[in-house]
């Protein structure tokens, strides 16, 4: 298959290598990412700068292609798959990460790691993103979970991706025998609470410092919180359709009573 990576971390971050170099033993891989860290993009884009492209060589990682960007992780796959790749190098997949650090929750709103999988589906390609849960990890730890995507990637060969859905994935840091297994989630709450410090600097002025506290989910939970928790591989479907359908009709019988919408 072809797959396009990605990620929010930069090209040099050792999540993309650790998948790369995973993924090329059986793939044809393609690499664009950012010149740096994208953390918390969300799903920007870059419209009023010139978004520069320069190839590199990816050999020693195994892609057949490497290229790095100065635009977000929405703009490496957007530009990747309508301008760059060829007619025959366009994905099967595109997967996003490994990320450095979880990706869950309501969290999922700011992450760059999965706009850059949205992008993929936006654009009618199954994608997937992928985030290794911990703040602390080297070049060996990702290891596990990029063999993980390679299993998953044959497990999906039978599967029919919905239209406007990715899978979004979580991998706890831990050792092979100490994951206690896959669980199909839903998204759970924010993972931190809004909360800022009041500091003020050498100089007398005033700033603020995001200090949220991790918020806790029952042991049970079906959520993607609970699972990563309970040393679960968390994978959950995630759309970006974001209508809700069945307000629809409450609305409209408020707004636009007897067909007539001509209140103002």
């Amino acid at each position: 298959m072809n797959i396009l990576i990605s990620n929010d971390d930069g090209i040099a971050a050792n999540g993309i290598r650790a998948l790369t170099e995973e993924l090329s033993k059986m793939h044809n891989v393609y690499v664009i990412a950012p010149d740096r860290e994208r953390s918390a993009a969300g799903h920007s884009l870059t419209l009023h700068t010139p978004l520069r492209v320069e190839e590199l060589d990816g050999s020693k990682s195994g892609a057949k292609r490497t290229w790095v960007t100065t635009g977000t992780p929405g703009d490496c796959v957007k530009i990747g798959i309508s301008a760059i790749l060829s007619p025959e190098e366009q994905p099967d997949f595109v997967i996003s990460g490994i990320n450095h650090g979880p990706n869950l929750g309501a969290d999922i709103l700011y992450s760059g790691t999965v706009s850059c999988a949205m992008e993929g589906a936006m654009l009618g390609v199954p994608s997937i993103a992928v985030s290794l849960a911990s703040m602390s990890a080297e070049y060996e730890d990702f290891k596990y979970t990029a063999k993980f995507v390679a299993a998953l990637l044959e497990k999906l060969k039978s599967f029919q991706f919905p239209k406007k859905c990715i899978l979004n994935v979580n991998v706890p840091k831990l050792d092979a025998d100490d994951i206690a297994g896959v669980s199909i989630t839903e998204l759970g709450r924010k993972m931190f609470t809004d909360a800022y410090e009041k500091r003020v600097d050498p100089r007398g002025k005033v700033y603020y410092w995001m200090a949220g506290e991790l918020i806790t989910e029952p042991q049970d939970a079906k959520t993607d919180l609970a699972a990563v928790r309970n040393n679960k591989i968390s994978i959950t479907p995630v759309t970006y359709e974001m209508t809700r359908t069945e307000t629809i009709s409450d609305l409209s019988n408020i707004l636009c009573s007897n067909d007539s919408c001509d209140w103002f």
